[in-house]
């Protein structure tokens, strides 16, 4: 099962994203990106941007998504999984060097490997081969 994309709460303040995770795992994407928006409202965090661009690109907001992929990014350019996210939403608008990109970001970020660097690599792979 998927971590989504929180790679460390950054200390005690950090908004509890269980409620919204819960709402991703049943992929009900609409009521993920309301209450992502209400926490983006009072928390500047990497980890709610990332999820707000996850549950965009779920729901086809291409463009928004990138958005808060970046912000994600500004804040924690480190960021695992919203690089595995970003480079996911380049495998799926067909832009395969900048997805290529994020894929090097994160075998910089994990030389022994990580899931979302396997995750992203198996994304290429299958657009690819398609």
């Amino acid at each position: 099962m998927p971590a989504y994309a929180v790679d460390d709460i950054e200390g005690g303040d950090a908004p509890d994203l269980t409620a919204v995770k819960a709402k991703i795992d049943a992929k009900d994407y609409r009521g993920a990106l309301a209450q992502l928006r209400d926490l983006a409202q009072d928390n500047q965090q990497a980890d709610v941007y990332n999820l707000l661009g996850f549950t965009l690109r779920k729901t086809g907001d291409y463009k928004t998504a990138l958005t808060y992929y970046s912000k994600a990014l500004e804040l924690k350019p480190d960021h695992k999984a919203a690089r595995e996210y970003l480079g996911e939403l380049y495998v799926e608008t067909g832009d395969m060097p900048k997805a290529n990109e994020q894929l090097a970001s994160l075998q910089k970020l994990c030389p022994a490997g990580c899931e979302e660097l396997a995750d992203l690599q198996k994304a290429i792979d299958t657009k690819v081969t398609k």
